[in-house]
C-alpha cells in the first residue's frame, strides 16, 4: 500500500522557511472560516485571503480566523504575510509531526497542540493524532487545523450564544478557550481508553486467549504514544500559566492554571494506565502458565494410575506356558478387579491428598 505522509528527509538541503508539508496528508480543501465579535455579537462568515488582505484583521472586536486544510502553501504565505508571521512559524504549521510546544515572537505567541481520536479501519482500531497550530496576538486568534474538523464547536457555540464571558474578554481568553476546549477532549480518549482495558481485565481473568496478549500490546503501544505527546504540553502550559508574555491577563492566566490541573490529571491517568497494562501482561503470563499446570497435573494423574495397570498387562502379556491364573476360568475377571482396585484407590488417594 502506498503512503500518503512525507517524511522529514523530503526537506533535507531545502532553506530554512520551506514550505514542505511532512506528515500524513490529508485531502480537505483549504478554507477560512472568521468570527468576528465583541461584547455585542458575533459575525461568522467564510472568508479568501483577499479579506484579510483588505483590513478585516483590523477592525474593531476580536478576531477568530480558523483555517481548515493546509494543502495550498501560497494561501498560508499570504495569510503569515498578512499577520507578519515568521517564516519558521509556517514551517511549523506544516510540519504535522512535531511535539507541543509554545513560542514567543513578541508581538505573538505560537502554540503547537495535538488531539487525539480513534480511527477505524480493516486491520482495526488505533488511536490517530491531528496538529493544532494557534497564534495569539492582541486582538486576533489563528488556528491551523488539517482537516475540516469540529473540534471547537463548543467554542463556537459559546461564542454565538453569549455564555459565560467569552464575549466579553480579550483574544487571551478565547486561545485559552481553545486550548481548554482541546485538553477536554483527552478525557474522551481516556474513558474508552478505560473501557478497553476493564474488558481485557475481564476476558484475563475469564479465559485470556493468543489474541488477548495482542489487545494488551496494542493498548500498551496505545499509552506510550499518549505519554510521549502530553508530556510536552504540560511544559507548554506550565510556560503559558507563569505569565511571561503581555498577551496573557492576569484574568486569564487564573483559568490557564485550571487547564493545568486538568493536564496533570491527564497525565497521571496515563501513567496508572501504563501500570496497569504492565500488571495485565503479568497476570496473563501467570494465568497461561497456571492452566498449563492444570493441564500437566491432569496429565500426570491419568498417567501415574495407568502405571500400574501397564504392568500388570505387561506381565500377563509375556509369553510363558505357566503364569498364575491363567488355566483359571475366573482369571481374567479377577485380574480386571485388581486393576479397577488399583485405580480406584489411586484416585480415592490424590483425593484425599487434594491432588485433584
Amino acid at each position: 500500500m502506498a503512503s500518503h505522509s512525507k517524511k522529514r528527509s523530503t526537506k533535507a538541503g531545502l532553506p530554512p522557511g520551506t514550505l514542505v508539508h511532512i506528515g500524513k496528508k490529508k485531502n480537505v480543501t483549504p478554507r477560512i472560516i472568521l468570527l468576528d465579535y465583541d461584547d455585542n455579537g458575533v459575525r461568522e462568515s467564510e472568508i479568501t485571503v483577499a479579506d484579510l488582505a483588505d483590513g478585516t484583521r483590523f477592525a474593531h472586536g476580536i478576531k477568530w480566523i480558523s483555517v481548515h486544510g493546509l494543502g495550498d502553501t501560497h494561501m498560508m504565505e499570504q495569510i503569515g504575510a498578512c499577520f507578519d508571521l515568521h517564516p519558521l512559524v509556517l514551517e511549523d504549521i506544516f510540519n504535522t509531526e512535531q511535539r507541543s510546544k509554545l513560542e514567543d515572537y513578541g508581538n505573538y505567541l505560537y502554540v503547537v497542540l495535538k488531539t487525539f481520536s480513534y480511527e477505524y479501519n480493516e486491520t482495526g482500531e488505533r488511536i490517530d493524532s491531528d496538529q493544532i497550530s494557534l497564534v495569539l496576538g492582541k486582538n486576533f486568534v489563528l488556528s491551523f487545523l488539517e482537516a475540516d474538523s469540529t473540534q471547537f464547536g463548543s467554542v463556537r457555540e459559546r461564542l454565538h450564544a453569549g455564555k459565560g464571558q467569552i464575549r466579553k474578554l480579550g483574544a487571551d481568553f478565547l486561545m485559552y478557550s481553545l486550548i481548554d476546549s482541546i485538553v477536554d477532549s483527552y478525557f474522551v480518549i481516556l474513558e474508552q481508553l478505560d473501557e478497553k482495558t476493564e474488558a481485557l481485565e475481564t476476558e484475563l481473568v475469564a479465559r485470556p486467549q493468543p489474541s488477548t496478549l495482542h489487545s494488551i500490546y496494542r493498548l500498551k503501544r496505545e499509552g506510550v504514544f499518549l505519554r510521549k505527546s502530553l508530556w510536552p504540553l504540560r511544559e507548554v502550559i506550565s510556560s503559558l500559566q507563569r505569565g511571561d508574555s503581555p498577551l496573557f491577563t492576569r484574568n486569564t492566566l487564573l483559568y490557564l492554571r485550571d487547564v493545568y490541573d486538568h493536564i496533570i490529571h491527564i497525565i497521571e491517568s496515563v501513567e496508572s494506565l501504563r501500570d496497569l497494562t504492565a500488571g495485565m501482561l503479568d497476570i496473563y503470563v501467570s494465568s497461561v502458565s497456571y492452566r498449563i499446570s492444570i493441564v500437566m497435573k491432569v496429565l500426570t494423574v491419568i498417567t501415574t494410575i495407568f502405571m500400574p495397570l501397564t504392568l500388570i498387562a505387561g506381565i500377563y502379556g509375556m509369553n510363558f506356558k505357566h503364569l498364575p491364573g491363567l488355566d483359571s476360568e475366573l482369571g481374567f475377571f479377577v485380574v480386571l478387579g485388581i486393576m479397577a482396585t488399583i485405580s480406584v484407590g489411586m484416585l480415592a488417594l490424590f483425593r484425599w491428598k487434594k491432588w485433584l
